[in-house]
C-alpha cells in the first residue's frame, strides 16, 4: 500500500510579494495550503507545500509561470510528548535510512504530524508501519 503523500516544490524568485502571489493563486482557486516550508538564498527560495488538491495547485501555478514539481512525501503521525519524534527518527537510523528533509504539518484529526522526505521512501514506509508507526494519507 503506497502512503505517500504529494508535496509541490516550486522554485520562487527572491523579490517582495512573490509568497503572495503564489498564495493568492491557490486562495483564488479553493485550495487550502496545510503544510509549508520555504528555504532560501539571496536570489531564490524553494517552497515546499502540502496542500489539499496538489494536481489542481501544480496546473493553477505553471498557469502562473511557476516552476513546480512534485514529490512523494511521507506523512508520519508522531506521538505529542517529548520524545516521539525522536523515537520514529530513531526507527529510520536503525534500519540505516537517511532523512533528507522535515516539516510540520497540520492535520484537522491527528495531534501531531511530520512531513519527512528520504531517498527510499518505500523501505522507510515498511519500516515505519511495521514498528507501528501511523502514516497518514493525503486526505487528511
Amino acid at each position: 500500500m503506497n502512503m505517500a503523500v504529494r508535496q509541490l516544490s516550486v522554485f520562487l524568485e527572491n523579490r517582495t510579494g512573490t509568497l503572495c502571489e503564489l498564495t493568492q493563486a491557490l486562495t483564488d482557486n479553493g485550495i487550502d495550503v496545510r503544510a509549508i516550508t520555504l528555504a532560501d538564498t539571496v536570489e531564490f527560495g524553494i517552497l515546499r507545500l502540502i496542500v489539499s488538491d496538489p494536481v489542481k495547485a501544480e496546473e493553477v501555478l505553471r498557469q502562473r509561470h511557476f516552476t513546480v514539481s512534485i514529490t512523494e512525501v511521507l506523512c508520519v503521525r508522531v506521538d505529542d510528548v517529548p520524545g516521539g519524534l525522536n523515537a520514529v527518527l530513531q526507527l529510520l537510523k536503525k534500519e540505516g535510512i537517511s532523512l533528507e528533509y522535515a516539516y510540520a504539518y497540520i492535520s484537522k484529526s491527528v495531534d501531531a504530524c511530520v512531513i519527512f522526505y528520504v531517498k527510499d521512501r518505500r523501505r522507510a514506509e515498511e519500516t515505519l508501519r511495521k514498528n507501528g508507526v501511523t502514516l497518514l494519507e493525503e486526505a487528511y
